[in-house]
């Protein structure tokens, strides 16, 4: 059976690569860039089919300061990105997504809201919140339609490329993780494709962490 998915920031990083599987699955998949739907403005809208399975929020921000240093606009930023979007996008989705015999919903949260770390406050505190939402929808909208979050660590994405700019950083990157690597996009394309799969029809609430271990394994 044919699912139709939404993906929201689907035009580069987890996104396309989410995308570019989902399409190979035989998904009918409608993918917005940001520019498309811009997550921090409140009067945001989309264009949204009349029924839909599967909903996927990608757009995501990386705001790494000393505490002294954010500000009320960099903790209003990332709420607004991370979580206020997702909410707009939700409630626009909702009535599509009721009509689906089995919707799913995935959002993004990071491996900073398990895992202290410093410079992390202001991202960590609004994926933090992307996490309470997840359990709180997952809880509202049973039976019909699952919610759940995915939590990556650092992915080889655009938005992470300040991050690994070059091979000494890189290396240290990957030196952090149990596993010693980087996440790549089409690692997280997987387990997103999973949750919306049918194989996921049991699992909603959830925080899935593609990290490398660093939030659960610890080498000696």
């Amino acid at each position: 059976m044919t699912k139709k998915t939404l993906i929201i920031g689907g035009s580069s990083g987890i996104g396309l690569a989410t995308r570019e599987l989902l399409t190979s699955q035989g998904h009918e998949v409608i993918s917005t860039s940001r520019s498309t739907f811009e997550a921090s403005d409140s009067a945001a809208t989309l264009e949204i089919p009349d029924e839909l399975d599967g909903l996927v929020y990608c757009p995501g921000s990386i705001t790494l300061k000393p505490f002294r240093s954010l500000t009320e606009e960099d903790f209003l930023k990332d709420l607004q990105v991370n979580l206020l979007g997702a909410t707009r996008a939700l409630q626009l989705a909702f009535p599509a997504l009721s009509k689906s015999p089995s919707a799913s919903v995935v959002l993004f949260s990071t491996v900073a809201v398990k895992t202290g770390m410093p410079f992390h406050a202001s991202i960590a505190a609004a994926k933090g919140a992307v996490e309470g939402l997840t359990r709180s929808l997952a809880a509202e909208w049973a039976p019909k339609i699952r919610v759940n979050a995915i939590a990556p660590s650092l992915t080889d994405t655009r938005l992470a490329a300040h991050l690994l700019a070059d091979d000494k950083r890189r290396d240290a990157a990957a030196e952090r993780h149990p596993l010693k690597s980087i996440g790549q996009p089409e690692h997280v394309a997987e387990l997103v494709s999973y949750l919306l799969s049918d194989a996921s029809k049991f699992t909603t609430g959830q925080i899935m962490r593609p990290d490398g271990g660093l939030s659960s394994v610890r080498l000696f």
